[in-house]
């Protein structure tokens, strides 16, 4: 499928990069077509080396070639992501002001705008009736999400999440009606107050001044947990183990390195916190001492450290809990002769005692880092409870969604006030 897509001056355009590379990795052909004022969020080297194709934005980049007419023509289906109050007025009342406008005027192909805006702008009277121009034309149109938005402010407007966005395409270019908002599925709000403690990235366990013992987990499946449970109005600190990514406004963060930082971070938070989600995966094992100085290479081009185990930090953590707190433990895996990733996860989550352990197989492609994963949600005794497949924070709302209908269940829906936890922070 050849698929245009237009990105207009929005702050979310940065989330659309993730909606082109998905649509490459599922073989479609994708022509960016940004938006002069949209350049200013991000330029046109990011589209072209995502795309492999040029991103013109000016109706005279190649006027011999009269771009508009080819690109409107070459088009199956047109997206528009984000589309701002003033890019749908213009569409609503068959403006051209630049490439895209004039690609929209003479296309055939079926149109799919992705609106994103501040609430005031979404609500107000003159976009509400432009929307509907468009509908009566047969334009399909996404509805915003509801959460944070750019500055301090929370409420409908926000561009879904990319993966949401292909869907709603893919089903508009079979004909069939766009699937509803992700906050069909979940409320915002339904964590107001509510306290997360959650760990994330992987401890590294230093052999001498130079190496360490680590693993391949990046932090992403964290830090999007902890950005959706702020979406949803919950007070959140993260204890971040050697991640390198930005964190949202208003969540609390604190950086370590080893297991044994991770455990006291968590410890000292942990008695206050609502919900406690070990995401972070803890070394096994660490080195018994740590060389002072760089160990030098041996004759015989060995070398031999002696190793003990590290503490079961989600076990310490349970073991300790206060009546009400829910804790949640995840399990990267891998199948063996012995049994495959779900019947490996089945006898962690009976054996952790967490009231929710997320297992998720890992793996080239999978698991580790800013790709697509899939996970499984057990129960304590080990009984599959939910699944979910896709990008870190369709999984992260997965996951929330799973807590809240735990809590619920428990008479346990909103959070308490505790002295001291201000926006997150202790």
């Amino acid at each position: 499928m050849r698929v245009l897509l237009g990105v207009t001056g929005g702050i979310a355009a940065y989330k659309v990069a993730t909606i082109v590379r998905r649509l490459m990795q599922d073989g479609h052909t994708v022509q960016v077509v940004p938006t002069p004022g949209s350049l200013n969020f991000v330029g046109r080297t990011t589209w072209e080396a995502l795309s492999g194709r040029p991103a013109p934005s000016e109706i005279f980049e190649s006027a011999p070639g009269v771009e508009h007419i080819r690109l409107s023509q070459l088009a199956d289906i047109v997206l528009v992501a984000p589309a701002t109050a003033d890019f749908l007025s213009q569409l609503a009342h068959g403006e051209a002001r630049d490439l895209l406008g004039n690609i929209l005027l003479a296309t055939a192909a079926p149109i799919v705008v992705a609106p994103a805006m501040h609430t005031g702008m979404w609500q107000n009277a003159a976009t509400k009736s432009n929307l509907k121009t468009l509908r009566d034309r047969g334009v399909h149109v996404i509805e915003p999400a509801v959460g944070q938005l750019a500055g301090e402010d929370v409420g409908v407007g926000r561009l879904p999440e990319p993966d949401h966005i292909v869907d709603a395409l893919y089903a508009a270019a079979k004909g069939e009606k766009i699937p509803t908002t992700v906050d069909g599925d979940h409320c915002w709000g339904d964590l107001e107050g509510v306290r997360f403690l959650i760990s994330a990235g992987g401890t590294r366990e230093p052999i001498d001044p130079v190496r360490f013992i680590g693993n391949r987990s990046s932090g992403h499946q964290g830090f999007a947990l902890a950005e959706a449970a702020r979406e949803r109005g919950a007070l959140v600190t993260v204890v971040a183990a050697n991640v390198f990514l930005p964190l949202g406004e208003n969540i609390s963060r604190v950086d370590v390195e080893t297991s044994v930082g991770l455990a006291r971070e968590m410890r000292e938070v942990a008695p206050d916190a609502d919900v406690v989600i070990m995401a972070a995966a803890v070394a096994d094992f660490r080195p018994v001492t740590v060389s002072a100085n760089k160990i030098k290479k041996s004759d015989d081009g060995r070398l031999t450290l002696e190793m003990e185990q590290t503490e079961d930090i989600l076990h310490s953590l349970v073991k300790a809990r206060r009546p009400g707190q829910t804790i949640l433990g995840f399990g990267a895996e891998t199948g063996d002769e012995n049994a495959d990733v779900l019947e490996h996860g089945m006898e962690k989550a009976r054996q952790k005692g967490a009231d929710l352990l997320i297992v998720n197989p890992v793996g080239e492609g999978i698991g580790f880092g800013d790709v697509s994963s899939r996970i499984m949600i057990l129960d304590g005794k080990g009984q599959q409870v939910a699944a979910a497949e896709g990008e870190k924070m369709t999984l992260a709302h997965a996951i929330l969604d799973a807590v809240v209908e735990l809590r619920t269940k428990g008479g346990k829906k909103k959070g308490s006030k505790v002295r001291g936890w201000v926006g997150g922070a202790r």
